[in-house]
């Protein structure tokens, strides 16, 4: 597009994780349109996400699956200058609808689910022999906004840390040795985490071997996963959050710590942005989808007949899950401690 928008809302992905992927999109767009005010509008954990990125304008939340009530109030919220375009990076027909009900006049997305009419600009998905295959998302969100004219600039994943935050954090994490954080969660279901009692063993040994202190990741809804890992570990983490999570928390300890330790989730992007080093236990979901250039650290998985099955719940013996064993990731961790304490 040769003019430059009004402004430009990007409805930015519902998983954290991607949200974290999609910022060298968005970046792009705020790049190839510096005097259009960028607002990403997305479930409010997304916008707390991005909140406090210096070429990010305002962000809006809405209600992970708004109804029609929850649309026309959207709408209300954001329509008005008719000269607005619209970034569409989920594949939903809900995202590309609220998009069309904000009258922008150009909505971009992909031709996906049956929406391509309520887009102005389509694009196909990546195909191989006709058929969509993923890939890395990253790419696949430059792909999106390349086609208006935004071009990436390589820096790869950003997240802003509160310094507020990171101040009241330090004195909880202070102390010796390498600081570790564990997030043994996965918001997608259990197929994506690895046993709490391996996180256990791997945390004591780091404790053990390397007088590492460590410090236990969870969210919302994961107080299950963190009461099985502290049932399990002999040597009690720290609890940087209190018990409490939010996203400006998760963040600020991301940006403190040496090395992640975690399932395939939110906070192995988080991670990536802050240029830690990762080591990333991967089970059901295709490494196609989320294993890029800018991570530091290490995948670990093994290839089973049943997968990547993409499934949130096991159907079978949870085997690409338990044949990692944890000796295998604390040497990975081992791999990654003395280039980040040197």
């Amino acid at each position: 597009m040769s003019d430059a928008p009004a402004r430009i809302l990007a409805f930015v992905p519902n998983w954290l994780g991607d949200t974290a992927m999609a910022t060298p999109a968005l970046r792009a767009l705020a790049r190839r349109f510096p005097d259009s005010p960028l607002t990403a509008v997305g479930r409010r954990s997304a916008c707390a996400l991005l909140h406090g990125l210096p070429w990010l304008h305002d962000t809006l939340s809405i209600p992970a699956q708004p109804g029609p009530l929850a649309m026309l109030a959207l709408r209300k919220r954001i329509s008005g200058a008719t000269n607005t375009l619209a970034v569409v990076f989920p594949h939903s027909f809900r995202a590309a609808l609220m998009a069309r009900l904000t009258g922008a006049r150009t909505r971009l997305g992909y031709d996906r689910n049956g929406r391509a009419w309520l887009f102005t600009h389509r694009v196909q998905p990546h195909r191989e022999q006709g058929a969509i295959v993923p890939i890395y998302m990253t790419d696949e969100y430059l792909g999106l906004v390349k086609t208006i004219g935004c071009e990436d600039d390589g820096a790869g994943l950003e997240l802003a840390a509160d310094a507020e935050t990171i101040a009241q954090l330090r004195p909880r994490l202070a102390g010796d040795g390498p600081l570790v954080a564990v997030a043994p969660g996965a918001a997608f279901g259990p197929s994506k985490r690895w046993p709490a009692e391996r996180y256990a063993a791997v945390m004591d040994a780091l404790h053990e071997e390397k007088g590492c202190r460590i410090v236990l990741l969870t969210g919302p809804g994961e107080e299950d996963t963190r009461d099985a890992v502290l049932a399990a570990v002999r040597h009690a983490p720290i609890i940087a959050d209190e018990g409490k999570p939010t996203i400006d928390t998760l963040k600020a300890t991301i940006a403190l710590v040496d090395l992640l330790i975690g399932n395939d989730s939110g906070p192995r992007h988080v991670a990536i942005a802050f240029k830690k080093p990762v080591i990333c236990i991967m089970g059901s979901t295709s490494p196609l989808y989320s294993t890029g250039p800018y991570e530091i650290g290490e995948v670990l998985r093994v290839d089973v007949d049943c997968g990547p099955c993409q499934k949130p719940v096991c159907a079978t013996d949870f085997r690409c899950m338990t044949r990692i064993a944890p000796a295998a990731v604390l040497a990975a961790a081992l791999r990654h401690l003395p280039a980040v304490r040197s």
